[in-house]
């Protein structure tokens, strides 16, 4: 994981799921050349530069584990999803991997981790390096396990619902809070949840 330091305070963030929900999903992919933003994503990470908010990429790359590719062609995969995301006027705070599978091939990373979602533990660490407010931030992403880590963690969950989904497994931490076609009507959300916190912040503040 590699982060840029945050200004001081405690602020909520974006944590993005990166197959399926912000680039199109192609099995295993670390060539750059085939990464592409997912519809909806270009304008969803500028709208989320113009609020201020951190954006944070949390990843399943269970491709190192099971023998797929080595950890450091991650490193291409970062530089390549920074680019992506200055070309649409955003940074993100954070990428973040988990690496580790209990049925992994590569015996160093055959594991039950605490940060394989559904577990939260991307988003918790993430949160305490760079001081945001988990009870105020979203998750985004194109499967349930991704609502699951959000609401784990503590945060709202949105669903892109684009087909990824194919198991359905439901439970209380696994129903989404909204539901959107891509991630551009998931910015747009979030934009309105945020802004009528807000609101209701400033109105108790002046009574």
């Amino acid at each position: 994981m590699s982060v840029i330091k945050p200004v001081s305070g405690s602020r909520p963030a974006v944590f993005l799921d990166k197959d399926g929900t912000l680039l199109d999903d192609v099995s295993y992919n670390v060539d750059p050349r085939r990464m592409r933003l997912a519809p909806g994503a270009f304008d969803a990470l500028g709208l989320f530069a113009r609020m201020n908010a951190p954006i944070v990429v949390v990843s399943n790359q269970s491709g190192v584990a099971l023998g797929k590719f080595d950890e450091a062609a991650l490193t291409d995969v970062e530089l390549r999803l920074q680019e992506l995301a200055a070309g649409a006027g955003a940074r993100l705070a954070a990428v973040c991997w988990c690496v580790h599978h209990p049925e992994g091939r590569v015996a160093r990373y055959r594991r039950i981790c605490d940060c394989r979602k559904p577990a939260p533990g991307m988003l918790e660490r993430v949160a305490y390096d760079l001081q945001f407010d988990l009870s105020g931030s979203w998750m985004v992403g194109d499967i349930l396990d991704d609502i699951e880590a959000g609401h784990r963690a503590g945060c709202g969950a949105v669903l892109i619902d684009n087909g990824n989904e194919t198991v359905w497994q439901r439970g209380p931490l696994r129903e989404p809070d909204a539901v959107a076609q891509n991630m551009l009507e998931a910015a747009r959300i979030i934009e309105r949840v945020w802004r009528e916190s807000d609101e209701h912040n400033r109105a108790e503040s002046a009574t």
